[in-house]
């Protein structure tokens, strides 16, 4: 079995700014040619087109289709700002897949990828529109969860939790059993960089696995 499973596709190495600033560079350049203007357009939209692909597969992890790590943390400043600001309730999750060492270990990669992939159908089921889900690396998953305190949070999470714990994960007709344990961070107030606050759903992720795994944990 290869090694080269599990591992989150970041897509290219460039920011949404640098790929805006290309394109429009791009396109600028085109204009600017002695040809018809029917060849110009047909071009810039061929361009525009694979633009638009290249930008997404830079957002996108490439085994599950979430956004990935580098779109989350331009998400989190933003979200945690305009909270801050506007004193709106903010609630971020990081999940994580207990035992994920062992399924790779014991049924191989392949296995792990098929159960990622599935725990992200299910975690993007769970969700509104409006929450952000993001592969954060690994077995790693983080929610934020806009306009939402704690309490509030918990519901679709625990839905969440359940929905795991109770899909019926199989593999080369091999039964799974999955469960994941959750931490939430709603502390606004006590926290003065996104950072921080995303520290303490780490924090809480971490008393949710020592105390057990299988649970939703809130740092307080």
């Amino acid at each position: 079995m290869g090694e080269s499973s599990n591992i989150e596709n970041t897509g290219f190495n460039f920011s949404e700014e640098m790929l805006d600033e290309i394109q429009k560079n791009i396109q600028s350049i085109i204009e600017g040619f002695d040809v018809p203007d029917a060849n110009k357009t047909d071009v810039i939209r061929k361009i525009n087109f694979m633009y638009k692909q290249t930008r997404h597969l830079s957002l996108t992890d490439g085994l599950t289709g979430l956004y990935n790590r580098r779109h989350f943390e331009a998400n989190l400043e933003r979200e945690f700002l305009r909270a801050k600001r506007y004193k709106n309730a903010l609630s971020i999750a990081m999940i994580d897949v207990d035992f994920f060492k062992k399924v790779n270990d014991t049924y191989g990669h392949a296995c792990g990828d098929y159960v990622l992939k599935e725990i992200a159908f299910l975690i993007n089921e769970a969700f509104r529109k409006t929450d952000m889900v993001f592969r954060y690396g690994g077995e790693e998953f983080v929610v934020i969860l806009t306009e939402t305190d704690s309490d509030n949070a918990v519901v679709p999470l625990e839905r969440l939790r359940k929905a795991v714990e109770s899909n019926k994960f199989k593999y080369n007709n091999q039964n799974l059993n999955i469960t994941i344990s959750i931490g939430v961070s709603s502390n606004l107030e006590n926290t003065n960089s996104p950072w921080e606050f995303f520290e303490l759903a780490d924090k809480a992720l971490y008393e949710a696995k020592e105390n057990g795994r299988n649970q939703v944990r809130i740092y307080r």
